[in-house]
């Protein structure tokens, strides 16, 4: 297998070469690593972002679980209206556990007022 040499233009440059490495360089203009490398040299700002960031992240994921857990007892719900034998009977076991709990005040939600 031979390689074809580069097709020089008459000052003795490298077209294809040319051609490729303004190709990189505008790709990384329009990823904006110059931006990123300003950020890095900046320890206040990356901290900053990187804290809203973090803020942000919890934020979403707050949001998520509480949609995630409200649909989960809306179907609970819905299944236990069905009366579906063996799963109907199982998740209402477990709502009269929880109920008997909280209304004696079983060991695991009672408050020992201070004491160990």
């Amino acid at each position: 297998m031979r390689i074809k040499p580069e097709p020089v233009d008459k000052n003795g440059n490298f077209k294809e070469l040319n051609k490729k490495i303004d190709e990189i360089a505008l790709n990384m203009e329009k990823l904006g690593i110059s931006e990123y490398i300003e950020m890095l040299n900046n320890p206040r700002r990356l901290f900053l972002v990187n804290l809203w960031a973090g803020i942000a992240r919890g934020f979403g994921m707050a949001i998520g679980f509480t949609v995630l857990a409200a649909l989960v007892i809306y179907i609970l719900q819905k299944i236990i209206i069905l009366n579906i034998p063996v799963i109907g009977d199982f998740i209402a076991d477990i709502v009269k556990i929880v109920q008997d709990q909280l209304q004696v005040g079983g060991t695991v939600f009672k408050s020992t007022g201070g004491k160990i």
